[in-house]
């Protein structure tokens, strides 16, 4: 399995999966329809099928404007606002997406939205904005139990899983870890290598859970109600 990494709108990542380099691609959270069409032109590749992780506007504007160029399946959440999905999803489903021969296992990952779910397949997961390097997506619509059990879920992950996020967030999310937990200096080592990756221009990510455990505060948080506060501290910082 292929994947790599779209930069799209100001700092969204749209990932692109393929069976192997050339083949056709399976495209997560499509916030910008150019970015991909334009990907596909230079690449000469087909589109095989849409992943949604949840409703919001900078994962999904893309996907009509991709339709009325390709007739291909967008699979995403079952309880979505968004209404162009085709292919429903819930927690504990499992399926192949078209263009592609892996199964993938669906995660409901409630807490930044209610329909927000994740993606695993072997050693991969798609988490959308639940999980950031470092640190998560803001609660918009769920509770602070919802959100720290979606976190902990990810978290009995296998370490090895890689962490395909969909924003490049991780700088400001390690200045915030390293406020949190001042003495970790798997933070500190984390820094300066986003930062040398960074100033090369090249993404941050994928990380994996294995790094998310050892730097990320949200991740390592023992209750609801520590998560709660690192939240409310870090929507403010």
């Amino acid at each position: 399995m292929h994947i790599s990494a779209l930069p799209a709108l100001n700092d969204n990542y749209i990932w692109i999966i393929q069976q192997q380099q050339g083949a056709p691609a399976v495209v997560v959270d499509p916030g910008d329809a150019q970015s991909v069409l334009d990907w596909l032109a230079s690449h000469q590749i087909e589109l095989a099928s849409l992943l949604v992780t949840h409703h919001h506007w900078d994962h999904t504007d893309g996907i009509e404007p991709l339709l009325q160029h390709y007739d291909v399946p967008v699979y995403g959440p079952k309880n979505s606002k968004f209404k162009l999905i085709s292919d429903t999803l819930a927690e504990g489903d499992s399926f192949i997406p078209a263009g592609l021969k892996q199964s993938f296992n669906v995660l409901a990952t409630p807490g930044h939205t209610l329909d927000h779910i994740s993606y695993v397949t072997e050693g991969a997961l798609f988490c959308g904005d639940t999980l950031f390097s470092a640190g998560c997506g803001r609660m918009f619509e769920g509770q602070p139990e919802q959100f720290h059990q979606s976190l902990q879920k990810l978290a009995k992950l296998p370490v090895t899983t890689a962490v395909y996020a969909a924003h490049e967030y991780t700088l400001a999310n390690l200045r915030f870890a390293a406020a949190a937990e001042p003495d970790n200096q798997a933070i500190h080592e984390a820094t300066l290598a986003v930062s040398k990756l960074r100033a090369a221009g090249q993404p941050s990510l994928p990380s994996t859970i294995a790094t998310e455990l050892s730097i990320n505060p949200f991740l390592r948080a023992e209750s609801a109600t520590a998560f709660a506060k690192l939240r409310q501290w870090k929507d403010k910082f």
